[in-house]
């Protein structure tokens, strides 16, 4: 399996009408090109659970997630990488056919147990005793999680914005973000998922001093749910592709560029601003939908 290629991470300005009326100016930090797989933020949000697991010489990797999670497959393709056992703790009970997700896991050596959502969402299950275990928060929630995601903005020129603007799941990259933004910089979230917790989550994650920086998590923008999709988001994002070249995931960075897109319409953002938006990768996700929805 190939490397992570932090190396090839872009920032790309990208044309809105709209925004350009406005003189404000819309770039995409994208955090997708340094792996297929593990790509995007998901790396950032793992990255000090995987250093915490080799310094204790932890030999397998116990996670959480949907049977659409970007974290879930990442983890096993870093397991891969890296040689560690990986085992997936799923969200509802055991599909006749696997998600293209879950397929992949598997494919990567995951072991896959799966709890019906009750019991998952209270933690009420347990994982069988045996080799010395990591357990990762879903979605890399927690404090390395954080660590990880506020090294993001070290790959573009952070003081050149005014807002920087992300996909919400489980608020583990907003804290990040959050927490290496400059006191002046605004952080939206788009949450994409019907979760009305998340203001709660977030706090969580945030030091004293990142509590009162400026950021906003926004709820409209949904489409229905967790890997929920509407054929006006699927149309956008066969749309956006055609005019920017940039492919996203009906699961998040579709639903955050049409939030952006729709706020800049909206005149959320002062006319001059700078917005950033994060691209968290999640490109695999796709392949679940069928072969010629989308256009990319």
């Amino acid at each position: 399996m190939e490397s992570v290629s932090l190396e090839s991470i872009t920032t790309e300005e990208f044309f809105f009408q709209a925004a350009a009326e406005k003189n404000i100016r819309l770039d995409v930090l994208r955090l997708d090109k340094i792996h297929p797989i593990i790509s995007g933020n998901k790396w950032f949000k793992l990255k000090y659970w995987l250093e915490e697991a080799r310094i204790r010489n932890i030999t397998q990797l116990v996670t959480f997630g949907g049977a659409y999670s970007n974290h879930i497959v990442a983890t096993a393709a870093a397991g891969k990488l890296l040689n560690f056992k990986t085992t997936g703790m799923i969200r509802g009970e055991e599909p006749t056919i696997f998600s293209h997700t879950l397929q992949q896991a598997s494919e990567y050596g995951m072991k896959l147990c799966f709890i019906n959502r009750k019991d998952f969402r209270e933690k009420n299950f347990q994982v069988e005793e045996g080799e010395n275990k990591l357990f990762i928060n879903e979605g890399g929630y927690g404090e390395p999680g954080v660590r990880g995601a506020a090294e993001i903005l070290d790959y573009c020129r952070k003081k050149d914005y005014t807002h920087i603007c992300c996909a919400l799941g489980t608020t583990t990259m907003m804290a990040g973000l959050l927490r290496s933004s400059l006191p002046s910089q605004h952080v939206v979230g788009i949450a994409v998922l019907k979760n009305l917790s998340l203001q709660t989550d977030l706090q969580k994650l945030l030091l004293t001093e990142d509590q009162e920086k400026p950021h906003l998590l926004i709820h409209d923008y949904h489409f229905g749910g967790y890997a929920r999709k509407t054929a006006g988001l699927i149309d956008f994002m066969n749309d956006f592709y055609a005019s920017t070249s940039i492919p996203t995931d009906f699961v998040y960075t579709g639903k955050l560029f049409f939030g952006v897109l729709d706020l800049v319409k909206k005149n959320f953002f002062p006319p001059v601003s700078r917005v950033l938006i994060i691209h968290s990768g999640g490109l695999q996700g796709n392949d679940s939908l069928p072969k010629d929805m989308l256009s990319f």
